[in-house]
């Protein structure tokens, strides 16, 4: 079947509006990127680019960019959407939409505040003591100098009820620097799934000829008493231990984007982001793009995974993550995020997130 052929329905786009009216307009089969400049609201999927032709990074960017010329001239504005996983080669969950609606930023003015969430059952995997377990493994490695980071996770299965769309409005509500989204994925099992969160790191942007990426690493809680959060952001700004993580991330988004740019800037130490739960050190890489057919899409494959959600050296602690971890990250630390048919686009760390099942139809 053709790509004219699988997308009859014309996509249109609305005039822009404020990022409330396109929160009203959400429901749990679109599809939802805010960032601090801009809000999409996605309806409907029009085509999906087949998972037989994810392959590897740069397959995947060099399939994407195709499809996505198909679709401008099949008549669409040429939007591709979605996730990509951690693990390279894993299936991609991109596609273009029938129907977008776009607007601008302000998201500060969003109302937030759900009703309290009923939580049925919880459970941890892997369960603490293994965590435990596997810390001390990563530790030993680092120590006999085979890792220099690496990033361990935990993922919690909960059965709870509640409204996905107050629970989208109020994740954007409370951050509005950051990058909330809401993606639905495919139907697995018979059950209807949507990825979901509010991850306060951006991996690339691209617009026009600039470059943005801003990676985070080395974190510390926010305290309520303000002295005591003073004094943690300060130390967070002197810890070595956090600075060199953060360096090992900072360099390795440096090393990945200069084959990609003419110029590119990297401050020479990071700065303080604040969330509403954690102080994060930040830095903004940005650069000039050497050649402008070089997609979003592309330049965020070139680094992921960067070592804030990895490790360092970056294929060993990959292994290891594997080997230890104890269960499939899936789209949990990969990227999410759109590209448009210029090349423009931003992605998102997929991180402060969560995996919807719903088996109602």
């Amino acid at each position: 079947m053709s790509f004219v052929q699988q997308t009859q329905l014309a996509q249109s786009f609305s005039e822009p509006c404020g990022p409330q009216v396109l929160f009203t307009h959400y429901h749990r089969d679109a599809c939802m990127f805010a960032s601090p400049g801009q809000t999409l609201l996605a309806h409907g999927v029009a085509a999906t680019l087949p998972l037989v032709m994810s392959g590897s990074p740069a397959a995947l960017a060099g399939h994407a960019a195709a499809f996505l010329r198909q679709a401008s001239e099949a008549g669409h504005a040429g939007w591709l959407i979605g996730a990509i996983p951690f693990l390279p080669g894993a299936a991609a969950h991109l596609f273009i939409p029938e129907h977008v609606e776009l607007a601008g930023g302000g998201r500060a003015a969003l109302v937030g505040g759900p009703r309290p969430v009923r939580t049925v059952a919880a459970r941890s995997e892997p369960a603490e003591a293994v965590y435990e377990q596997n810390v001390s493994r990563a530790l030993e490695r680092i120590a006999d100098g085979k890792l220099q980071k690496v990033v361990l996770s935990r993922s919690l299965h909960i059965q709870a009820e509640l409204d996905q769309a107050e629970l989208l409005q109020t994740l954007a509500s409370r951050n509005p620097l950051g990058y909330t989204y809401a993606i639905p994925l495919p139907t697995a099992n018979g059950e209807r799934r949507s990825l979901i969160g509010a991850s306060p790191e951006l991996l690339l942007a691209r617009h026009g000829n600039r470059v943005i990426s801003n990676p985070l690493a080395g974190s510390i809680p926010h305290s309520s008493d303000p002295a005591e959060d003073r004094q943690r952001a300060e130390n967070l700004l002197r810890s070595p231990k956090d600075l060199h993580e953060h360096a090992l991330v900072v360099e390795a988004v440096a090393e990945a984007l200069r084959p990609y740019c003419t110029d590119l800037l990297v401050p020479e130490a990071p700065s303080l982001l604040s969330t509403p739960t954690m102080w994060h050190l930040s830095t903004e890489v940005t650069g000039t793009l050497r050649d402008p057919a070089t997609t979003s899409l592309e330049l965020a494959l070139a680094l992921h995974p960067t070592p804030a959600v990895g490790g360092y050296p970056t294929a060993e602690a990959r292994e290891f993550i594997q080997a230890f971890e104890g269960f499939d990250r899936g789209f949990f630390t990969g990227l999410v995020g759109w590209c448009n048919a210029q090349g423009d686009g931003e992605w998102a760390v997929t991180i402060r997130c969560r995996s919807r099942r719903d088996s109602r139809r």
